[in-house]
């Protein structure tokens, strides 16, 4: 049985038994390909609507970015709202965003429902400006209340002064009703709740094959098979060739995160909030303080490489410092890498491919509330409730560009780093 990624969130999982690797056939109404956030909710959310459920995970369930993100809980997308409103007109791109505050809601309805104190989840963010930013920052806050009911605060220079000891930070929006948890102990959790409602969860099960042209589908593993009338593939930065036109859809995006040593009277120094905080460079930084303070969660950095090379972990933590330099001598206690999975529009892949097969993945840098709300409604189409997944449908499965893409993806990010320093300099 395959292990998890040495992490923070590993370290500190609450685990049930391993699942067992399917074998024999078996038959179900839906079979879900991919055991992330995505494939779990999505299971559970056809459970409640009375169907059938058999998930197929290739290694542990949340085995891959979804057990090893920052775990922060916000609306939003990877790309901005202006964009969405070019591609989709005005009107849909309120209502998405609308759908991203109900992931958010989602979520933390699962974890008040089950009772989830494992998931560990802290009210607040904070969204942090490297450069003066107040005009737009209240514009920002204003029409989040006005276009949607959705109440954040302006942080002052002099206010964020009091919550993060930084010369880099200038103001900040916080947003009481995001939040940050343990992903990995949530989806254990989940997963718990799926096999008490009669759902079948397989994990070391890769598909091999899926025969999905016919109305009763087939998938295959080493040892067992799926007989199923529909099938979701959630597999996000994992998918490979099994499905080639979705394979050619997204790109595979490695980003970087690290734990400190723990050294809760210098963490104090620094960082004074229990809000998660991200910063509103293109390419951003993300962390937040876990164990009551005493280390920090720090993560950035995305490269079109699939390795994990260690001096990462020491780029990120020279990044830690030059936000607070009363951190340098703070140590890393362990760092690690996931795949995100990146469409070229930066939106999420959620729809149907052809009669029967689903796809929900691609929600690269914006995970969280995304997985949330792409299950529920990738689930309520499959049975019929609403067809609320057709809101996704302008941005599609664009062709990512092959190896071109990939090199364009790398530059991009450079590019972006580029105009991040330039804007900090000219501030």
């Amino acid at each position: 049985m395959p292990s998890y990624i040495d992490s923070y969130y590993m370290r500190t999982l609450q685990a049930g038994p391993a699942r067992p690797c399917l074998s024999g056939a078996r038959e179900a109404d839906v079979c879900i390909v991919g055991g992330g956030l995505a494939g779990i909710t999505a299971a559970l959310e056809l459970l409640r609507l009375g169907r059938s459920v058999i998930l197929l995970e290739a290694k542990r369930v949340a085995w891959g970015a979804s057990g090893r993100n920052g775990g922060v809980v916000s609306p939003g997308y990877s790309t901005s709202f202006q964009q969405i409103a070019r591609t989709s007109g005005a009107d849909n791109a309120k209502s998405l965003y609308r759908m991203s505050i109900e992931g958010v809601q989602i979520i933390a309805g699962n974890i008040q429902q089950l009772n989830m104190q494992q998931a560990q989840a802290i009210p607040g963010t904070l969204r942090v400006s490297r450069y003066e930013n107040s005009e737009q920052m209240q514009a920002q806050r204003d029409w989040l209340a006005q276009e949607f009911q959705y109440q954040v605060a302006f942080k002052s220079r002099e206010e964020l002064q009091d919550m993060l000891v930084s010369a880099r930070y200038r103001q900040a929006l916080y947003d009481p009703q995001a939040f940050h948890f343990h992903p990995l102990n949530y989806a254990q959790a989940l997963v718990a709740e799926i096999e008490r409602l009669g759902g079948q969860v397989y994990e070391d099960s890769e598909v091999l094959s899926a025969a999905c042209d016919l109305p009763v589908k087939l998938l295959k593993t080493a040892q067992g098979s799926v007989k199923a009338g529909a099938v979701v593939f959630t597999c996000g930065g994992y998918t490979g060739n099994l499905v080639p036109k979705l394979a050619g859809s997204y790109l595979p995006i490695a980003t970087y995160m690290l734990l400190t040593e723990a050294a809760k009277t210098q963490i104090a120094s620094a960082i004074r909030t229990g809000a998660a905080i991200g910063d509103s460079r293109r390419a951003s930084d993300y962390y937040r303080l876990v164990d009551g303070g005493e280390r920090i969660l720090w993560g950035g950095m995305i490269t079109t490489r699939t390795s994990e090379p260690r001096r990462l972990a020491e780029v990120l933590r020279k990044r830690m410092v030059d936000t607070y330099p009363q951190l340098e001598g703070l140590k890393v206690d362990v760092a690690w890498s996931g795949l995100m999975s990146y469409a070229r529009h930066l939106m999420p892949l959620i729809g149907q491919f052809k009669p029967g097969v689903w796809y929900c993945m691609g929600f690269g840098g914006h995970g969280m509330n995304t997985t949330a709300i792409g299950g529920k409604v990738v689930a309520q189409g499959i049975a019929g409730e609403t067809d609320r997944y057709r809101q996704f449908a302008p941005f599609g499965l664009v062709w990512n560009g092959g190896a071109a893409g990939t090199a364009a993806v790398q530059m991009t990010y450079w590019y972006y780093q580029l105009m991040d320093f330039m804007q900090e300099r000219r501030a």
